[in-house]
């Protein structure tokens, strides 16, 4: 696992700094007076820390110009290793270190998990709904201001450039089940698709858009799906003029986390050997659930709306169900998922 070791560096360099003047100032001692190890590194720190007490012996003339010098030398040393020390404590400097730690284990041991690069406007949205699912997420952001936020604190975050593929590594892309790339520009998430696609090819990649020109060229490089968020919150709002009890209904059902309905997916790949190749209809009759199968897609990617009850389940095919959350889970329950 990859760290930035930024937190640590000022209190590294502090304590170089310190631990030299006080190996300079015991074998100058030791030189100098010929005194012992011991005499000479306690006459280091005394003069080193100003603290006023007497020599442990007699000085000689090179000796009490060699102890001038020392203390000449380790004033601005001392003061500056006491100030970094402090600040790093007082400031909070670990707490982002082992914040950053937090984030960077939690993603390490993330399998099928969701990347999530920009916490912006879409990207924060994007990882409020992941949230709502409980689905194992992780968010790439380079501004310190947000992923220090303690408003976000919940939130996983990878501090660093997503169009970096050490930051993408550090996010545990390898192991990923999808990526949602959010930033503000094209040519960032363009380069973001063509790496996370190089690092993964099996990864599913969702992109944001700003630009219908952009669109073509995202597709190219290998996202799944692109989105123009302006045009999408345009549309919706059209249609709540046009059509508005139906855009209603369908915001009921979506992802809002306060409707008693909801319209789910159950992806069927490793079905129990009595699971296989049942029929709508026979799933129904079994589970007893409620709950109302409006589509299905096979598993060469066709879609069927308002499937017919004789219609088989097979392997990596998926059923889309309208349900409250309690006849769901009694379906899931059925099929072993």
């Amino acid at each position: 696992m990859l760290l930035n070791y930024k937190y640590f560096a000022k209190v590294y360099y502090a304590l170089f700094l310190l631990l030299a003047i006080i190996l300079v100032g015991t074998i100058g001692f030791m030189v100098v007076e010929g005194w012992s190890f011991f005499d000479s590194f306690y006459m280091t720190i005394i003069t080193v820390s100003t603290v006023g007490f007497n020599e442990v012996q007699e000085l000689s003339e090179a000796g009490k110009l060699f102890t001038a010098l020392l203390i000449i030398t380790s004033f601005g040393i001392f003061a500056y290793a006491v100030t970094a020390i402090t600040s790093y404590i007082v400031g909070g400097e670990y707490k982002q270190y082992f914040q950053e730690y937090k984030a960077l284990k939690t993603a390490e041991n993330m399998e099928k998990h969701t990347i999530v690069c920009g916490y912006g406007r879409v990207g924060k949205q994007a990882a409020h709904d992941l949230k709502f699912y409980k689905k194992n997420f992780v968010v790439i952001e380079s501004k310190e201001e947000i992923t220090l936020d303690r408003r976000f604190s919940e939130i996983p975050f990878v501090k660093g450039d997503s169009t970096d593929d050490q930051v993408l590594i550090r996010a545990n892309i390898k192991s990923a089940a999808a990526l949602i790339t959010c930033l503000p520009k094209d040519a960032d998430n363009l380069f973001v698709v063509l790496s996370a696609r190089e690092l993964n090819p099996k990864l599913k990649i969702i992109s944001r858009a700003s630009s219908y020109s952009s669109m073509r060229k995202l597709r190219i490089a290998g996202a799944d799906n692109v989105i123009m968020p302006d045009t999408v919150g345009g549309a919706h709002m059209a249609s709540l003029v046009v059509t508005p009890d139906m855009m209603e209904f369908m915001d009921l059902i979506k992802v809002s986390g306060k409707a008693a309905v909801n319209l789910e997916e159950i992806a069927f790949q490793d079905l129990p050997e009595e699971m296989k190749f049942i029929t709508i209809g026979e799933l129904q009759e079994k589970s007893q659930s409620g709950c109302n199968v409006i589509g299905y897609r096979s598993e060469d990617g066709e879609y069927t709306i308002n499937p017919d009850s004789e219609q088989k389940i097979v392997p990596n095919s998926k059923l889309f169900v309208l349900g409250n959350p309690e006849q769901i889970k009694k379906l899931n329950t059925v099929l072993g998922i």
